[in-house]
C-alpha cells in the first residue's frame, strides 16, 4: 500500500489535529473520516467495541461545529425512530412533525447491525438522496449530512449482515485496530482527569466545510487517471476469485475521494497513487468473493491489491 508525504491543507490540517487529541495512533482512520467527510460520503467502521469508533464521530461533529445525533440500534427499533414521526396536536388540530436524529449533520448509526434490515434501510434514502421521506412528504436533510455507521463483527450473535445495496452506500469501510500498549499508556494518562473530547473546540464552521466541499468537486482528474480507476474496478468483475464485482457506483465513489484526498493533501488534481491508495479502502466492501476466495481466506482487501498490482500505472502524474 502506497505511503505518501504528509502535506495538508490548512484547513483540513487543523481538524485532523483536532482529532488527534482525542484519538491516539489512529492518524490513518482520522484522515480517511476527513476524506469522506469532504466528499459527501458516508463512513462504515467496523470492529469490536470499546476502540474509540463514538469517540472518533464527536470528536469530528465538535471540530467542524456541527449538530451531532446518536441513533442506537437495537433489535426493536422503529424505522420512523430513526425518520421521525407526525404526532396530532390537539391545540392545533393538525400533524406536527417531530423530527428523528437523521435530521442532524453528523449522525453517528451506533450498531447498526443489531436491528432489522427494514430499520437499516431508513438510512438509504437519506444517504443517498438527502432527503427523507416522512408521511407521503419529502424532507430535506442538512447539510452538510454525513453519516458514521458502527457494527461489530458479522460474527457476533445477535447481528444482522448489512445488505450490499446499503453496504453500497458507504463512501469507506475502515477498521479502527486496538492500540498499541504504549498508545493505551498514553490513553490511560489523557483522560486520568478530564475526557479529551470535553476540551475539544471547533476549528471549523459548517459553512467553511460546505465550501470546501464544494472545491472539492473542482478538483481536476485527467482522462487518464479516470481511465486507472474504471480500469481498477474493471479488474474486479474479472478477477476468478471474485463473485460479484464493483458497480459503477464503485468507480464514482473512487473518484470522488481521490479528489477529496487530493485536496486534503493541497493538491487541485488527482494523482494516480491517491487512486491506489483508496482503491482497498472504497471497493473492498463493494465485492463479493467466490467460495473458493472465501475458503483461500484472503479477504476482499487482498483482493483488490491483486487487481491494483496487474492494473497499469498511467505515465501521467494527473496535473493539467
Amino acid at each position: 500500500m502506497v505511503q505518501q508525504t504528509i502535506v495538508f491543507h490548512e484547513k483540513a490540517g487543523k481538524l485532523l489535529n483536532n482529532i488527534q487529541k482525542v484519538i491516539i495512533g489512529k492518524d490513518e482512520v482520522a484522515t480517511l473520516s476527513i476524506v469522506a467527510l469532504l466528499a459527501k460520503g458516508h463512513v462504515l467502521l467496523e470492529d469490536v467495541p470499546g476502540v474509540g469508533k463514538t469517540m472518533l464521530v464527536r470528536t469530528l461533529a465538535k471540530s467542524v461545529d456541527c449538530d451531532f445525533k446518536r441513533i442506537q440500534f437495537t433489535p426493536d427499533l422503529l424505522p420512523s425512530d430513526v425518520t421521525g414521526v407526525s404526532i396530532y396536536n390537539p391545540q392545533e388540530l393538525k400533524f406536527e412533525f417531530r423530527p428523528g436524529p437523521i435530521l442532524g449533520n453528523v449522525v453517528l448509526a451506533d450498531e447498526i447491525n443489531r436491528t432489522s434490515p427494514k430499520t437499516q434501510s431508513a438510512l438509504l434514502e437519506g444517504m443517498e438522496e438527502s432527503n427523507i421521506t416522512v408521511d407521503g412528504t419529502p424532507v430535506p436533510l442538512k447539510k452538510p449530512f454525513f453519516v458514521m455507521a458502527t457494527q461489530n463483527p458479522i460474527e457476533y450473535e445477535g447481528t444482522y449482515p448489512l445488505p450490499e445495496a446499503q453496504l453500497d452506500r458507504f463512501l469507506l469501510k475502515l477498521n479502527m485496530g486496538y492500540p498499541t500498549p504504549h498508545e493505551e499508556m498514553e490513553m490511560l494518562n489523557r483522560i486520568s482527569n478530564n475526557h479529551p473530547v470535553d476540551t475539544v473546540e471547533a476549528v471549523m464552521t459548517k459553512e467553511e466545510l460546505v465550501q470546501l466541499q464544494e472545491e472539492v468537486a473542482e478538483i481536476y482528474i485527467s482522462p487518464e487517471v479516470q481511465r486507472y480507476i474504471v480500469n481498477i474496478v474493471n479488474g474486479t468483475r474479472r478477477h476468478e476469485k471474485v463473485y460479484l464485482g464493483a458497480s459503477p457506483r464503485g468507480s464514482i465513489a473512487l473518484m470522488k475521494a481521490a479528489k477529496a484526498y487530493a485536496l486534503l493533501h493541497d493538491r487541485d488534481y488527482v494523482i494516480p497513487d491517491d487512486v491506489k491508495y483508496l482503491a482497498p479502502f472504497v471497493l473492498a466492501h463493494r465485492i463479493i468473493l467466490t467460495s473458493e476466495g472465501k475458503f483461500e481466506a484472503k479477504g476482499e482487501k487482498a483482493i483488490i491489491n491483486e487487481v491494483i498490482t496487474y492494473t497499469n500505472v498511467p505515465m501521467d502524474r494527473g496535473s493539467e
